[in-house]
């Protein structure tokens, strides 16, 4: 059986994204897609713009055959934990053949080679990448500046690429299969349409045009051509249901209480807090109104806005060093299963004869599982989860739909 993997945040799921699945099949005629995707926070460490359930209902309208949820711990990581843990899980459930993403590039052989490089850290590129931290520059900076050292032939193309995010993860998920040792085959579709951080709408708009527009208050009839219709249709639905898209003033007040109610020694503990930052987020706190003021006061060359939003949302959860260091050696301790197709159905099965961690496709038990496990490393990993998911809810336009425990009592979709 050949089954194909891809790992995203479809946020929303959008024309590019269809566009993958179809170019992938293409390529190759396969059994089957699972889909590992971010849940309710996603990699730039923003809540997404409406529910994992929202979200796996539009995938799975669009070819994808089995949604599997990314626990947060992975999903709200720099890229190379992000890669790393869904390629982790991918490997746990045992029935991917395959793994598809989309990059700028689109040239496998040119990704394979600085993936390489980036995998076995030459001596000489080793030194380079501390060199330019030291000299103040984030890590994907300095590596990627420390690439353009080590490459002699100065290759300005082959450079490039890793200023290209799509690219950054594409090597990331090459770097996961070399280090895991997984006999997967990559397979690197170019994207199409408009760039990652273009803020146009346009027949192929990127995911972040089309939020930037909806949460700029666009008219939505000018936003519905750059979705598939099943996905306006489900994104429609979530607003008049008042589910989305999150209520940032909400989500801006509760970081704000609880950075203003942590110690100086608590915010330090934090995961990803060092250097001394923990006394400028502190000082911001107490000194800042808004969560704007708060990021532009403390960010630097080494902490940029997406790390600190990361940071930020450490915080409202209480995610600490200690625990990312327990959790990261630990592994995924569960799967969590929202939504299948007939095809997901088969792939399922087999998921759950080969896997050697809980599969979960029934809500009550995920909960058995949690109260089982709670306070136990297989149990923390979950606790985020449910925390993350119950928060998330908090800050729907609805007061009637922010209650929680919906984990434990929303059952995966089918079609």
């Amino acid at each position: 059986m050949q089954v194909l993997a891809i790992i995203a945040e479809y946020n929303p799921f959008h024309h590019g994204h269809r566009y993958l699945i179809e170019a992938a099949q293409k390529k190759q005629n396969f059994d089957g897609i699972i889909c590992v995707m971010s849940p309710d926070f996603v990699q730039r460490g923003e809540a997404a713009l409406c529910s994992k359930w929202a979200r796996t209902q539009m995938a799975l309208r669009g070819g994808v055959d089995l949604l599997i949820a990314l626990p947060f711990v992975y999903a709200v990581r720099s890229a190379y934990y992000f890669a790393r843990g869904a390629m982790e899980i991918i490997a746990q459930c045992g029935v991917a053949s395959h793994l598809a993403f989309g990059s700028e590039s689109g040239d496998l052989k040119q990704l394979q080679y600085l993936a390489q490089i980036i995998t076995e850290e030459p001596e000489k590129y080793k030194e380079l990448i501390k060199k330019h931290l030291t000299q103040g520059l984030s890590f994907p900076a300095a590596r990627a500046r420390a690439l353009h050292n080590y490459l002699k032939s100065g290759d300005k193309e082959m450079v490039s690429l890793l200023e290209e995010p799509n690219n950054i993860l594409a090597l990331e998920y090459l770097r996961a299969i070399y280090e895991l040792g997984l006999p997967i085959q990559a397979i690197s579709i170019k994207r199409k349409g408009s760039g990652y951080h273009d803020s146009k709408l346009s027949q192929v708009s990127s995911a972040t045009a089309i939020r930037h527009a909806l949460l700029n208050s666009m008219p939505l009839d000018r936003i519905a051509p750059s979705l598939p219709q099943y996905s306006w249709e489900i994104l429609k639905r979530e607003i008049a249901l008042g589910q989305a898209p999150i209520n940032s003033a909400l989500l801006e007040t509760a970081i704000l209480s609880r950075l203003r109610t942590m110690s100086r020694q608590e915010i330090k503990q934090i995961y990803e807090v060092s250097e001394g930052l923990e006394n400028r987020i502190y000082e911001a706190a107490h000194s800042c109104g808004t969560l704007e003021g708060l990021r532009q006061y403390i960010k630097s060359r080494r902490y940029n806005m997406t790390r600190i939003n990361r940071i930020l949302l450490y915080a409202l959860l209480g995610i600490t060093q200690s625990m990312i260091a327990e959790l990261d050696q630990q592994g995924p301790s569960y799967i969590h299963v929202l939504g299948f197709s007939p095809r997901g159905r088969i792939i399922l099965q087999q998921m759950k004869n080969r896997c050697r961690i809980p599969v979960f496709s029934r809500g009550k038990d995920l909960k058995r599982f949690y109260e089982e496990n709670r306070g136990y490393p297989p149990g923390d990993m979950l606790e985020v989860d449910i925390k993350a998911a119950d928060i998330y809810r908090l800050f729907m336009p609805n007061p009637q739909a922010r209650a929680g425990g919906r984990e434990f009592t929303t059952s995966p979709f089918r079609i």
